[in-house]
């Protein structure tokens, strides 16, 4: 009993009454219920999902714009970061650089974001309408500091990837990916914490200004 683990184990055992591990029926109804990733219950999703996301999203303090293709979104991109007086220059996710950045005036670099970047700049895996979400995986292609590291991230979303709810997103990922990826990060808005008498601070773990561009097809 010298092995963490089997103390760990063993504990857990003592406490469910039980002195050894599961018999081999009880086991292996228990890897087909985690196989199966059966869904409690969930409230009614009536909502237009496009239209909820946009509406949660920025009660969240995201900004929301909206193109017709991905063609469009560095001169969207350019024309919010003119309007919040922000540096033309990105990283950006390797994934997004043939883009055509440098057409619409932005200088972007694929690459990792460091401290000294004011600027992200991703797309999303998908995102979810129920809560104003997107969820990003990391990846070679997509690193998560892109999204973490500057103080402005700007996030191109698909409609046609908007999902009703987590759950709907984590089963899209299995379908798609078969495994969660080791990084998993859900984004709701800028990084915030009350943490001091309550009171709202954003930026203060991450980005403190989110803007996220809807991409019709």
């Amino acid at each position: 009993m010298d092995n963490p683990r089997d103390r760990i184990l063993a504990k857990v055992r003592a406490a469910l009454g039980r002195s050894g591990p599961l018999p081999v029926a009880g086991a292996e109804a228990m890897r087909t219920y985690l196989r199966e990733h059966p869904q409690g219950p969930r409230p009614r999703a009536e909502w237009n999902l496009v239209e909820r996301f946009r509406a949660r999203a920025t009660a969240l303090d995201s900004t929301v714009d909206e193109v017709e293709t991905m063609a469009s979104v560095p001169a969207a991109v350019a024309r919010y970061l003119k309007a919040n007086q922000l540096p033309l220059a990105a990283v950006v996710w390797p994934e997004l650089a043939e883009m055509g950045w440098s057409e619409a005036g932005i200088t972007a670099e694929a690459r990792k974001a460091d401290g000294r970047d004011l600027v992200g700049i991703t797309a999303s895996y998908c995102a979810i309408a129920e809560t104003g979400t997107m969820l990003m995986l990391s990846a070679a292609p997509t690193p998560a500091a892109t999204s973490l590291l500057p103080e402005t991230h700007i996030a191109i979303v698909a409609m046609a990837r908007i999902v009703s709810g987590m759950e709907d997103a984590l089963a899209l990922v299995r379908k798609e990916r078969g495994v969660l990826p080791r990084a998993t990060n859900f984004v709701s808005g800028p990084s915030r914490t009350a943490d001091i008498e309550q009171t709202l601070v954003l930026g203060a773990h991450g980005p403190y200004r989110v803007h996220i561009v809807l991409v019709q097809r």
